[in-house]
């Protein structure tokens, strides 16, 4: 997208709907006051269901524009459902609502919209479920990653998938598989380092960590920053995530998207951005990518 142009590498943004205000004006004018360029978008931001009934063109051009009057970048936007829900119909009925938040992306001024790779688990789409490792599980993802993509492919827009342990892209060798598997350059990888890494696994990150980047980070188009908590995620710099390994590895493998904050209260958005932005400009990305 053209206003990409004027964020920095890795520019630090933020999940937009971190910010709980009456009106999407309200959620930008904060969001720019907090020192962020670049949001991720979520519909709620603008007083809809995160995945929408009903879109129509105007209001995606008043969104846009609302972003575009305060130099503000729409980084991504979330078309999150779960793509293998065990119920079909439901299945059916999300994706054609998420297929319409991707054909309409143009007129939101991004080019991104962002997925879930889904679980069988029938009421929440981040809890793992024993069958997220069958064939069946996996034959449904790519038959529904299959409509998806004919509406990224008709208005020139990736899709990212999130590896995370709870879903059926589970790991960075199940995020790989995925890429070969649909062979589509429209796909590409959200890498969140906390939704690799658990707390029982913290003592191996260098090794999880250093996997993910060699195999995905060609395809990676947006990075994220929490935490591994014992209770689960938090905000960046509260937890076991080593951010240090982290900026390492963004440096050595030239990825440079853009890292959005989230998982984080309102009142702890200071804190954690000056703390990604201080690992951030500590890792030297300007002086010599790839080294």
């Amino acid at each position: 997208m053209a206003a990409m142009t004027t964020l920095q590498p890795l520019e630090v943004g933020i999940f937009a709907k971190t910010f709980t205000r009456p009106t999407l004006e309200a959620v930008l004018d904060t969001a720019k006051a907090a020192g962020f360029r670049a949001l991720h978008f979520n519909f709620a931001c603008a007083g809809l269901s995160p995945l929408p009934d009903a879109l129509d063109e105007a209001m995606c051009r008043s969104i846009r524009e609302g972003f575009e009057r305060r130099d503000l970048v729409m980084v991504g936007v979330s078309a999150t459902y779960n793509t293998i829900h065990p119920d079909p119909e439901r299945r059916a009925a999300e994706t054609a609502r998420a297929r319409r938040i991707i054909e309409l992306c143009p007129l939101l001024g991004t080019e991104l919209a962002t997925l879930c790779s889904g679980t069988r688990d029938p009421d929440d789409m981040w809890r793992a479920h024993p069958a997220n490792d069958g064939s069946e599980a996996w034959e449904d993802l790519l038959a529904t990653l299959e409509l998806l993509l004919q509406s990224a492919e008709s208005v020139s827009v990736a899709l990212g998938i999130e590896p995370e342990t709870a879903n059926v892209v589970s790991s960075a060798v199940r995020g790989r598989a995925l890429l070969d598997a649909v062979g589509s350059e429209r796909l590409r990888i959200v890498l969140d380092p906390a939704n690799l890494v658990t707390p029982g696994t913290a003592d191996r990150q260098e090794e999880i960590l250093s996997e993910a980047f060699e195999l995905l980070a060609p395809s990676i188009v947006q990075v994220h920053a929490k935490d591994v908590a014992e209770a689960g995620h938090g905000a960046a710099g509260t937890g076991l995530l080593d951010y240090d390994l982290y900026f390492r590895l963004l440096r050595r493998y030239n990825v440079t998207v853009p890292v959005i904050l989230h998982e984080l209260a309102e009142d702890d958005v200071t804190r954690a951005r000056a703390f990604v932005l201080g690992h951030r400009d500590a890792s030297g990305l300007d002086a010599h990518p790839g080294g």
